[in-house]
């Protein structure tokens, strides 16, 4: 697990928060709940709005993987589909059948097993790429969903503060409670904005990075597929596969392995 979701959020909490106690207000003074409702449901309404009833479920349900997610560890793919290539090289691809079956990595496992049973490799480079286009474009569509309503929520902040600046407005003959209501009202613009810049569009990028580097593994191990089909030389293979990590993912541990390879 990958924890910088879930400590990146408290810490923009803490810091919000703690910056209203040393300016000597209370955190309680924002918690209106007209503001909160106007905001964080009116958010969610014109986000459906703007959606698919399947778009949003998939969106919430996609959050808890995004903020549990860990970082794919490349090296360790690398190192196995070096492996299954040296015992392809030495036994034929049939003898993977086994390693096929306890390979955790489901995309590895389903690439593997098309390539036992025989598929062509432009069949099977089309396959597993056409799969990896698809969560990409799937993972896009619930980054940005979030993304939107990061966009909505300011702006629904401010529809807050004009509905509450005219009720003030209207009780001008009261002067001693203009300063609470005139107060008042800029919490909703507070809300929108603090809604989009420390949920929405945080969650939204999240979402994507998590996506892009998923995918970028799933590309890589397609190449070392087609290689271990194609009975390459394992060592070339590493050489290869290596050559499209990041630049830190090839350190320490991962260079060690190389060196053994």
């Amino acid at each position: 697990m990958d924890p910088a979701g879930v400590i990146g959020l408290v810490v923009a909490l803490v810091a919000i928060f703690g910056a209203m106690i040393l300016e000597g207000a209370q955190p309680m003074s924002i918690m209106l709940p007209a503001p909160l409702l106007l905001v964080w449901v009116g958010t969610l309404g014109v986000g459906l709005a703007g959606h698919t009833l399947r778009d949003a479920k998939e969106s919430f349900a996609a959050v808890p993987r995004a903020l549990r997610s860990g970082i794919p560890d490349p090296t360790q793919t690398v190192d196995t589909l070096v492996s299954l290539a040296d015992r392809a090289r030495r036994e034929g691809l049939l003898a993977l059948e086994d390693a096929a079956r306890s390979i955790d990595d489901q995309f590895l496992r389903a690439g593997l097993q098309a390539a036992i049973d025989g598929t062509d490799p432009d069949d099977l480079r089309t396959i597993l790429e056409d799969r990896i286009a698809t969560k990409r474009a799937r993972e896009r569509a619930h980054a940005k969903y979030f993304q939107d309503m990061g966009g909505y929520a300011p702006t629904i902040g401010i529809i807050g503060t004009v509905i509450s600046l005219v009720h003030v407005l209207e009780n001008l003959s009261d002067p001693a409670s203009l300063g609470h209501s005139i107060a008042a009202a800029f919490v909703a613009t507070l809300w929108g904005i603090l809604s989009a810049n420390v949920v929405w569009l945080p969650l939204g990028t999240r979402i994507k990075r998590i996506s892009d580097l998923e995918c970028t593994q799933m590309e890589m191990t397609l190449e070392g597929l087609l290689a271990v089909q194609a009975g390459a030389n394992p060592r070339l293979v590493g050489e290869r596969l290596r050559s499209l990590l990041p630049d830190d993912a090839d350190s320490g541990k991962g260079k060690s392995k190389k060196a053994a390879a």
